[in-house]
């Protein structure tokens, strides 16, 4: 989906909306990093506005259209996002989340490479809302939350390595926030320790996979969301039997 500036707002060109499943109760959607999936203080046109006037269009719906958001990715992350379609399948996704019966795989590229080359990271994350951003501790303090994930190195380059991470639990900046916290900030993730920026205020922090049971056909749904055009990205892919 490509973006332009108008004044202080990110307009969206639907037409180049990056779908990659739709049916009657769900679609999915390949975000491009910059883009937010639901509207906040900065104004900015949320991915869930762009994906309801593409069905708008598509289907020349009249009126408003129902489109709900089942799970977010940070603004400068990209990958997988999916949103109902449906009250049905919004409710029936919400309990999928609930309920820890959807997976879901990360790609990061890092330019430190973790001591340990497969493991699991625990920490308590404490979320700052002055600056948006969670600090990771080794022990529980006062209003943390407990955040699990699991790594494995699957790939090195001359300068970075490519983690693979899967998330136990669903924490506010987690992946960012722990994988910092053990020395191996996120590329471009300044905000986490990275030493400088992407040229295009993005961070090497993809939504990659996401496997799950459909709500409603109760089908088998596994979607592998292309990662963005980038060198580094396309050196990954290219080297990762997926």
């Amino acid at each position: 989906m490509n973006s332009t500036k108008m004044g202080n707002k990110i307009v969206s060109n639907p037409e180049n909306l990056n779908v990659l499943h739709e049916d009657n109760h769900i679609i999915i959607i390949n975000k491009r990093s910059g883009d937010i999936v639901q509207g906040d203080k900065t104004k900015d046109t949320p991915l869930s506005d762009v994906v309801k006037n593409y069905i708008k269009k598509k289907y020349n719906k009249p009126g408003a259209v129902f489109l709900g958001v089942t799970h977010r990715l940070d603004r400068p992350t990209t990958g997988v996002v999916v949103f109902a379609k449906t009250s049905k399948a919004l409710t029936r996704m919400n309990a999928l989340f609930f309920n820890k019966e959807i997976n879901k795989t990360y790609w990061a590229i890092v330019k430190t490479k973790p001591n340990d080359l497969k493991g699991s990271l625990i920490n308590w994350l404490k979320k700052n809302p002055k600056n948006n951003k969670s600090t990771a501790y080794p022990n529980q303090i006062d209003k943390s939350k407990k955040a699990i994930l699991h790594y494995k190195l699957i790939h090195s380059m001359d300068r970075y390595h490519l983690l693979e991470v899967k998330l136990e639990t669903g924490r506010h900046h987690q992946i960012r926030s722990q994988l910092s916290f053990i020395g191996s900030p996120i590329k471009g993730d300044l905000k986490y320790g990275f030493d400088r920026s992407n040229h295009d205020g993005s961070i090497h922090l993809h939504a990659q996979k996401i496997s799950f049971t459909h709500p409603v056909s109760k089908q088998k749904i596994s979607i592998i969301a292309p990662t963005p055009n980038d060198p580094l990205w396309s050196e990954c892919s290219s080297k990762i039997n997926i």
